[in-house]
């Protein structure tokens, strides 16, 4: 698999999500040193596509996704990608500031094989766990400065659709509370009566707004934009 110079904020992405993974075994993010064959796991796995100063893509392949669907639990509000997005997230990070897209079950079988992707293997006491794929656009890793023509690149996904949120406040309760809710259930958020609302692009927070009806319809005034380090903060 591909040794460019970045292998240090691959390694580092790595370990983060390992560290963030909700597994009771102790897990480690060790690089591959050369290519391996394409496991058959990996039909099945989650991706993520992460974009702004890099634009990176991201494969968990797990052997047993058995802790995940057990945090998740057996109803449907919560499911594996849900779990997984928190670390996912956390480990984009490390390649600087942008956006996380959704997080979808799909086949990483091409990501896992591609000659520019570097491949971890995730293991534990008991021998491989799994495999961390993270691959950095190949037009990113040219000579010179790796954050240039930032716009450039973003005007390539100029047409992509993504999703607008409008959050009046939140709120964090264990999974077996989230399981219980039952109609007529009231649930306390963090935010006073009257606050401004978040505006998160992708889950992202980029804008304050406040709440308007339109035609019989919700919309969101926009009351202020945040620049790149204040959403960054957040």
């Amino acid at each position: 698999m591909n040794t460019n110079p970045t292998l240090t904020t691959h390694q580092a992405a790595a370990d983060v999500l390992v560290a963030n993974l909700p597994n009771s075994a102790s897990l480690r993010a060790v690089v591959t040193a050369s290519p391996v064959p394409v496991p058959v796991a990996a039909a099945t796995a989650i991706t993520a596509t992460f974009v702004g100063s890099l634009s990176v893509e991201f494969a968990l392949v797990l052997l047993d996704w058995g802790f995940i669907h057990e945090v998740a639990g057996a109803q449907p509000r919560v499911r594996a990608t849900d779990v997984v997005l928190p670390a996912l997230e956390l480990s984009a990070a490390t390649f600087g500031i942008g956006v996380l897209g959704e997080a979808i079950e799909a086949d990483a079988s091409d990501l896992f094989s591609h000659s520019e992707s570097v491949v971890f293997e995730l293991v534990s006491e008991a021998g491989t766990a799994g495999w961390f794929i993270v691959r950095l656009r190949a037009d990113q890793q040219a000579a010179g400065d790796p954050y240039r023509s930032i716009e450039g690149r973003l005007s390539r996904i100029n047409e992509v659709e993504m999703a607008l949120t409008v959050e009046i406040g939140r709120t964090r309760m264990p999974v077996r509370t989230v399981l219980g809710l039952e109609v007529g259930a009231v649930v306390e958020l963090d935010r006073a009566v009257g606050a401004p609302a978040d505006v998160l692009l992708n889950g992202r927070l980029i804008a304050h707004g406040e709440v308007v009806v339109v035609d019989q319809e919700f919309a969101v005034r926009i009351t202020r934009i945040l620049d790149g380090l204040e959403a960054a903060a957040r």
